[in-house]
């Protein structure tokens, strides 16, 4: 079950790049990072509707942080990406957030990384770009959105980070997402 989930996951995510671009036409970034995560915060809480308690002001702060990186700037940067750029070339090059997740754990955690990491994530980059540009099409270079992707790589990287040390506290983690993506709500309401 586990490793369905996990496929189902992966084809959503994957369609989210080509679904984002299709709302582009009718719909400002924000708009769209704004209605998913309202849909996504009234989901949360039609399933866990139960408040979080106990929750330190530091506690607060990564919160609001990881709403702000992993939520609210890493999807504003893609969106706004695929306005400038294909999905193909945000696909691949959000996909390197792994490598930089890591690299920034290495830094701000002191975790060592392994020589199979290197080789894991040339695996699954070559494979990537494999299927974002087949044989007919030449990868088109689009260099503000694509920086504008690397970007939100590495505000994933940071949101990684920041849900790795909240996921210490022992929180239930459907409130800890729900509160997430609050923060993230309140970020966006005002643009």
């Amino acid at each position: 079950r586990g490793h369905l989930a996990a496929l189902l996951t992966i084809v959503i995510w994957g369609t989210t790049f080509i679904s984002t671009k299709v709302l582009l036409v009718d719909f400002l970034p924000v708009e769209i990072l704004f209605i998913r995560f309202m849909m996504g915060f009234l989901a949360l809480l039609a399933v866990c509707p139960r408040r979080l308690q106990g929750v330190t002001r530091r506690q607060e702060g990564l919160f609001a942080l990881a709403g702000l990186c992993g939520v609210c700037l890493y999807y504003l940067l893609e969106n706004i990406a695929l306005s400038y750029s294909t999905a193909s070339n945000v696909g691949v090059l959000v996909g390197i957030s792994p490598f930089l997740t890591a690299l920034l754990a290495r830094i701000v955690l002191g975790e060592s990384l392994h020589p199979g990491f290197f080789v894991g994530f040339v695996c699954a980059m070559s494979g990537i770009i494999c299927i974002a540009v087949n044989s007919n099409a030449v990868l088109q270079l689009n260099p503000l959105g694509d920086v504008l992707a690397l970007l939100a790589a590495l505000t994933w990287a940071f949101y990684s980070i920041l849900t790795r040390k909240i996921g210490d506290y022992g929180y239930n983690t459907l409130q800890v997402t729900r509160r997430i993506f609050c923060c993230c709500l309140l970020y966006t309401s005002d643009a």
